[in-house]
């Protein structure tokens, strides 16, 4: 049974925020992926149109959720389900670090206002 433990997630950088990486083909995940999303305080997330569901679980501080330009501010143990399609980005307006679970399947990619598609290893 494979048991990813905290110090066993792969951390990757990017856009200003963390990804710990738990649930990914390396982790024996076939379907579905899996990671802890970190964001400092006032850091505001990048815009982009997601290529597969996505789903959102606040576990500690304040983020807004923007989906398809709908804003909703949520608190730890609220969650945020973003279609596949829709345009989404993710603010820390603070105070504080924000610590969200994400979940969706395999292959997402996301594509940029500019037009540039990013295929994140951790969602491959």
């Amino acid at each position: 049974m494979p048991v990813i433990r905290p110090e066993q997630a792969v951390a990757h950088e990017a856009h200003g925020a963390r990804f710990l990486v738990h649930a990914a083909p390396a982790t024996g995940a076939r379907t579905l992926r899996a990671w802890r999303l970190e964001i400092s305080e006032g850091v505001r997330g990048v815009a982009h149109t997601i290529s597969h569901e996505e789903v959102f679980h606040l576990l500690a501080g304040a983020v807004t959720v923007s989906i398809d330009g709908d804003e909703a501010a949520l608190a730890p143990g609220d969650t945020a389900v973003a279609p596949a399609g829709s345009a989404l980005r993710i603010d820390n307006p603070g105070p504080g670090p924000a610590a969200v679970w994400v979940t969706t399947t395999a292959g997402l990619s996301a594509e940029l206002p500019d037009g540039t598609t990013i295929r994140p290893p951790w969602a491959a």
